[in-house]
């Protein structure tokens, strides 16, 4: 809004005004899809109505190094998203990576027909940053201070229990770790709810080893030979239930699918289904898109008018 109603302000150059409304978006994933599909609907709905003299130079641009956007989806919905965003005149510069960013323009690498790298200014007014993250301090502190980590450079790497490699105590998840599945909300999540898990196993491990200790000395101080035998049967439950604590497997990922709103009330949807996947999009895909999203902003645990 602030580069809206500065580009109004009396006796702005032309070309001042066409870089204060030209909304840059760069990441090609969901997130920058979305946003990018969102603003031109808030463009189109809203903007268009209030404020008219913009009409003729409001623009909106995703960028996106990979050859495609949304590269975790089919080719037919990647297909059909770049059709929508042409409809929606949303431009999409593919194979362009940023290189520099300043407070007016990025600087952008393409290649060009000839098949030479260019170097493009493209002023913006304003800038959204929908892709890769750098590393954070804490993170790379800690992986200075582990040898096994010195070679890395995206995050922490870790084993299949989630463990930071070169370490026996110290877990990793979501975008500061590697572990070999794409930095997404979903894969995160389900690593949360795997620790949560092992380190449940790990408490009740810990209470039964105790109650082993305990029920040896119960066993070696039995004055008869029935106080003996019950301390032995109650070891040897808890023997068993050690090793079926012991027993949880490693991390393994279950993708439960993608979805991306695109703008003028569609989405697209990749889920998977049975054996295989469901690949749609359109405005039915877009209901079923708002669906699972309110869906998750609402829980029967934290309703006041429902119980456990």
């Amino acid at each position: 809004m602030d580069c809206v109603e500065t580009a109004t302000f009396k006796d702005q150059s032309p070309e001042e005004v066409k870089r204060l409304l030209h909304m840059v978006v760069v990441g090609g994933g969901p997130t920058g899809v979305e946003f990018a599909g969102e603003l031109q609907d808030f463009f189109e709905n809203d903007l268009r109505k209030w404020i008219p003299e913009i009409a003729g130079n409001f623009r909106v641009t995703l960028v996106e190094a990979l050859p495609n956007v949304l590269p975790m989806f089919s080719k037919q919905l990647i297909d059909y998203t770049e059709q929508t965003f042409k409809e929606e005149t949303i431009e999409i510069r593919t194979k362009t990576m940023v290189k520099n960013v300043t407070d007016k323009y990025i600087e952008a690498e393409f290649t060009g027909p000839d098949g030479k790298k260019q170097l493009e200014k493209i002023p913006y007014g304003l800038l959204v940053w929908a892709t890769g993250n750098a590393l954070r301090p804490v993170v790379k502190d800690l992986m200075s201070q582990i040898p096994a980590q010195k070679d890395q450079r995206r995050g922490l790497a870790v084993n299949e229990y989630l463990v930071v490699k070169g370490t026996e105590n110290i877990w990793a998840v979501g975008d500061c770790a590697i572990a070999n599945y794409a930095p997404t909300a979903q894969v995160a999540s389900q690593e949360g709810a795997f620790l949560a898990r092992l380190f449940n196993q790990m408490a009740k491990t810990t209470d039964i080893e105790g109650e082993l200790a305990h029920m040896s000395e119960v066993q070696g101080a039995a004055p008869t030979k029935e106080a003996r035998d019950e301390a032995f049967n109650t070891i040897k439950d808890l023997q068993k239930r050690l090793r079926r604590v012991k027993q949880m497997g490693p991390f393994e990922y279950s993708h439960q699918g993608s979805l991306a709103y695109i703008g003028s009330e569609k989405a697209v949807a990749d889920v998977s289904w049975l054996t295989g996947n469901l690949a749609s999009g359109g405005r039915l895909t877009y209901l079923f898109w708002k669906s699972a999203y309110l869906n998750m902003c609402f829980s029967r645990k934290s309703h006041p008018f429902f119980t456990r």
